[in-house]
């Protein structure tokens, strides 16, 4: 790390004065876009739970609230499925303009999002996967803007970029159309430009496989945890062509068949 606040060698001591700790040291850091090459020990999330704690944490030294949320998975049956809360200003509508100066790196992803229809909350928990999916109200191709606190990344430790919202920056998001169940999700058709110029070239598909098997999943890691998802509430699930890191700005265009195209200016 860097540099320590001196207010924070105080934070220390607790399990939740030590997730606001490493929450303040994150915000202090995206804020001044200062890097931090390592945590000290007192701080470091102990395991997943953890590190969830500290997503929340950190949304609170926003004083930001949450805009959407992120969820994925390495491979279509094994491995952990987890995401982040997205804090609200940070989700833009299509269009949008985004300075390069507000991240540290700048990895993009195109996704597709999916929005809820219904109220979901901690009192009706846990929900079946039936459930979240018959709530399902619309489709959204999406760019997540990736990217870190940390100087070292990717090559950090898998708690601390968990901790680190997952490594978001940026969502930004197309406009809408009615959920589609026959929507080829495992396989859709793809293009991805930066002023033209392709960012991804190959066959889109999602690491997780299907992403809607991921939704059962998310709300209820929300519900549990004591948060309600709202009706509109948009939820972004991984990306479909990798990550690409653009050396240059201009309009950034996501295009996905069946899908309004998202787009943004990288300035």
């Amino acid at each position: 790390m860097t540099a320590r606040e001196p207010q924070l060698e105080a934070a220390v001591g607790s399990a939740h004065d030590s997730r606001e700790a490493l929450a303040a040291l994150l915000v202090d850091a995206g804020t001044r876009r200062a890097w931090l090459d390592a945590l000290p020990q007192d701080v470091q999330p102990v395991n997943a739970e953890d590190a969830y704690a500290v997503q929340h944490a950190t949304l609170d030294a926003m004083c930001d609230s949450i805009g959407g949320w992120k969820v994925g998975a390495k491979t279509p049956t094994g491995g952990p499925i987890q995401g982040s809360p997205l804090p609200a200003a940070c989700v833009h509508r299509s269009g949008a303009g985004l300075p390069r100066g507000s991240f540290n790196q700048l990895g993009l992803e195109l996704e597709v999002a999916f929005a809820l229809g219904r109220r979901f909350e901690p009192a009706g928990g846990p929900y079946t996967d039936e459930q979240v999916l018959d709530a399902i109200e619309s489709l959204h191709a999406t760019i997540e803007i990736v990217t870190s606190r940390f100087s070292a990344w990717p090559d950090v430790d898998k708690l601390w970029q968990l901790a680190d919202l997952q490594n978001h920056g940026a969502l930004v998001v197309g406009e809408a159309v009615p959920y589609d169940g026959e929507f080829p999700f495992l396989a859709p058709s793809a293009r991805f430009t930066i002023d033209g110029a392709p960012l991804f070239q190959g066959a889109p598909a999602n690491p997780a496989g299907d992403p809607r098997r991921l939704l059962g999943w998310l709300v209820n890691h929300g519900v549990s945890r004591g948060l309600t998802f709202e009706p509109g509430t948009v939820l972004t699930c991984g990306s479909y062509t990798g990550m690409a890191f653009p050396e240059k700005n201009g309009v950034v265009r996501g295009v996905i068949d069946g899908l309004p195209p998202v787009q943004f200016t990288l300035v």
